[in-house]
């Protein structure tokens, strides 16, 4: 079901704008007016990549969900109405199911929150921080609008690391392949018209010839044995200090490191800005952060901060000690602490490291791809050259 993007005004003239899923744009104008919006323009979403959270329900349809909420609760609608219209209209079962006991834990007496974190695979402690913070402040359209926003920019930031990976394993997947090809299918070719000529093969042949034969003889233990280490990989990556060990390596290796680098810090400073800014106090927003950094060298960072500002200290001390973050950044940190603009700061670092890590994705697909292509050529080079030289020798010969 397409994707509209609405702006229109309330009853009471208040400017509302936000997204709704449709079949047609009259059904979304007929939605619209049913809840009160006198609608102003209406324009079709381009379709989105989305990408899953393990639940049956994407990352995508939690923040489209969390706008519409924002907008609504904005129009004055009650919080009953919104949940009960946002659990019809959303075309992901698993999700307007979670919706409505949303719905019927709020009409049972539950606040927002606690009705939301019941279901904390979908919605997450920060979400429900946030939520908290905004009921007790009495700013939840405010606080919803400012969470829909974090999750966007966050959706777009996973959207850009993952984008900037898949062409490169594409690439790297086509050059094992058919260096595999050849030497499974086209070199043994050559190896039968070898056999009949009775004569000493040169050095290169034989070692081409001997991969060869040795890859067709154990190629089914070759693919287990892949399987197997893959397995044992994502196995320790699990691991306590196989996150530690694999997230180090990732920050300190030269081309993919600055990438990582970059979105570790972005994700970082959005993350404990968004929550500063809506009420959370900075210890609990710290401990959200840690837990929801996504780097086992920044989250040990920022526990020692939380240890830092309980024994009185700044947090600045314990992220230059990290080596992770920037001088820069930590520079502007300590500034904010000292001005009591914490939250802003951390959000104008975000939006600078946004770009930065845009600026990051196009050099890691500029230079892994030439280095692919070149080594790729090189494998395939050496390969025929190695194939064609016994020819040469008999050419020569003759």
């Amino acid at each position: 079901m397409p994707v509209f993007d609405y702006k229109g005004k309330t009853l009471a003239g208040a400017a509302v704008q936000g997204s709704l899923k449709a079949k047609t744009r009259n059904d979304l104008e007929r939605v619209l007016r049913q809840n009160r919006i006198l609608v102003t323009s209406i324009s079709k979403r381009a379709p989105e990549i989305n990408i899953k959270i393990g639940t049956g329900i994407k990352r995508q349809e939690v923040s489209r969900f969390t706008r519409q909420f924002a907008t609504m609760i904005g129009a004055g609608l009650p919080m009953v109405q919104c949940l009960e219209v946002l659990a019809a209209q959303s075309e992901n079962k698993e999700l307007a199911k979670i919706v409505s006991q949303v719905k019927d834990g709020v009409q049972g007496g539950s606040t927002l929150s606690e009705a939301l974190a019941r279901h904390n695979k979908v919605f997450d402690q920060l979400y429900t921080n946030m939520v908290e913070a905004g009921e007790m402040g009495g700013a939840l359209d405010a606080i919803l609008q400012r969470l829909a926003s974090y999750r966007e920019k966050a959706d777009r930031l996973v959207r850009k690391v993952k984008g900037a990976m898949v062409y490169p394993a594409v690439i790297v997947f086509v050059a094992i392949a058919v260096t595999v090809g050849m030497l499974a299918f086209i070199v043994p070719v050559f190896a039968k018209m070898f056999g009949g000529l009775n004569a000493e093969l040169p050095m290169p042949t034989q070692v081409v010839l001997q991969i060869s034969h040795f890859l067709k003889a154990n190629f089914l233990y070759l693919v287990l044995a892949t399987i197997g280490a893959f397995a044992a990989l994502t196995w320790y990556r699990k691991t306590p200090a196989g996150a530690l060990v694999t997230d180090k390596i990732l920050l300190r290796s030269p081309v993919l490191g600055t990438l990582v680098r970059k979105s570790s810090v972005a994700r970082f400073t959005r993350t404990l800005g968004t929550l500063l800014a809506s009420g959370v106090s900075i210890l609990d927003a710290l401990d959200i952060t840690a837990k929801t950094a996504g780097n086992t060298v920044i989250a040990r960072a920022i526990h020692k901060s939380v240890m830092s500002i309980a024994e009185g200290d700044t947090i600045t001390a314990p992220l230059k000690a990290s080596g992770v973050f920037p001088p820069m950044v930590t520079q502007m940190i300590s500034v904010g602490e000292k001005t009591g603009g914490l939250d802003e700061m951390l959000t104008k670092i975000a939006d600078f490291y946004d770009e930065e890590v845009d600026e990051a994705v196009s050099a890691l697909t500029s230079i892994i791809e030439p280095i692919i292509i070149v080594f790729m050529g090189i494998v395939i080079g050496a390969i025929l050259v190695a194939m064609y030289l016994p020819m040469f020798d008999i050419i020569g010969k003759i």
